[in-house]
């Protein structure tokens, strides 16, 4: 009698468990989804203020000084920048909602049209960067963990953990300017500007990988150190697989949550961090646009620039999460 009672409980457990979790895993979800909107929010809010905090006359500026203050004001009415700044704010929230980011004011076309024409730039440098960083700091972190593990080699492990934290804490840019003084100036072999050929990718991308392969590498480390002394990997040794197998196939696969969730940043982070290493190359990507948009005060193309920025780096980071949630459940419950 128990036997036949608890096999329809067996069964039904599984389904249950199955549920469970896509519940809590939809919970999670709408949660990610209000953050997204709320911080969307602050986003563009910044990206307005912060625009204008900026002193100086944009019109006058783009006019030259030699135009007539009546023509000067024309301009200023038509871009709607007489109008009082609550006003203006509603404006520019209508623009988002009707897919216009409005004029820019030096040259007078639409600033849709110029991101367009800049991000595939920006993302031309981004991808090939983050790339790099994964492929060469997932195999030195799983390198690294299996070298020093259970204390061995600790001359290795002090070295690595040294280089990498300087190498990780040196900004992007800094990376460009010694890149451009070695490889551009003094040995002369590759080009330093522009993106009209595959040899001008090589330095921008090495600088924007550089410190991410040192903050990646030693997350991987760790996380690898972590999974080496677990039991299920014991039993592997145990059942005397192959050194290989047990690292890729088990320690490996196991290591990769945290390594996915600073590689959703690091994307992220890479996108924004464009910004300069753009100027330093002179990139005609988003980076250099947005730097010489603030410098002319042209307000409408600076606010799509930073807004395309942060909206990048807020889906970015939400994917992650969600993709985090359904690799590993357990970060759902953290945050029920």
């Amino acid at each position: 009698m128990t036997a036949v009672t608890s096999a329809p409980a067996a069964t039904a457990a599984p389904g249950r468990l199955r549920a469970a979790f896509q519940q809590r895993w939809v919970r999670f979800a709408l949660r990610r989804a209000g953050r997204l909107l709320v911080s969307l929010w602050v986003i563009v809010t910044a990206a307005f203020l912060i625009i204008h905090l900026i002193p100086g006359d944009p019109v006058r500026a783009a006019m030259g000084l030699t135009a007539s203050p009546a023509v000067v004001e024309a301009r200023r009415e038509a871009l709607g920048l007489n109008l009082p700044l609550w006003e203006q704010y509603l404006r520019f929230w209508q623009g988002l909602f009707t897919g216009d980011l409005g004029t820019s004011i030096t040259n007078r076309l639409p600033v849709w049209d110029t991101i367009a024409r800049r991000l595939p730039a920006t993302l031309a440098l981004a991808l090939p960067a983050f790339a790099v960083a994964l492929l060469l700091a997932i195999p030195i972190g799983v390198g690294m963990a299996v070298l020093t593990r259970h204390g061995r080699h600790r001359r290795a492990e002090l070295a690595f953990v040294g280089a990498s934290t300087v190498l990780g804490t040196i900004p992007d840019f800094v990376y460009g300017f010694m890149l451009v003084a070695l490889f551009g100036v003094t040995l002369r072999w590759l080009p330093v500007a522009g993106r009209t050929s595959p040899a001008h990718y090589v330095l921008p991308v090495l600088a924007l990988s550089i410190g991410s392969i040192a903050v990646l590498s030693r997350i991987v480390r760790v996380e690898v150190l972590g999974v080496l002394r677990t039991d299920y990997v014991r039993t592997a040794r145990a059942k005397r697989l192959p050194a290989w197998r047990v690292y890729l196939r088990h320690a490996l696969p196991n290591a990769v949550t945290a390594t996915l969730t600073l590689g959703g940043m690091l994307l992220a982070g890479l996108v924004a961090g464009t910004v300069l290493v753009e100027n330093v190359f002179n990139w005609p990507g988003l980076g250099t646009t947005i730097v010489t948009a603030i410098t002319a005060n042209d307000y409408p193309v600076a606010q799509g620039c930073l807004l395309v920025y942060g909206v990048i780096v807020l889906v970015v980071n939400t994917l992650v999460d969600l993709i985090l949630a359904l690799l590993d459940p357990r970060s759902t419950v953290s945050e029920g």
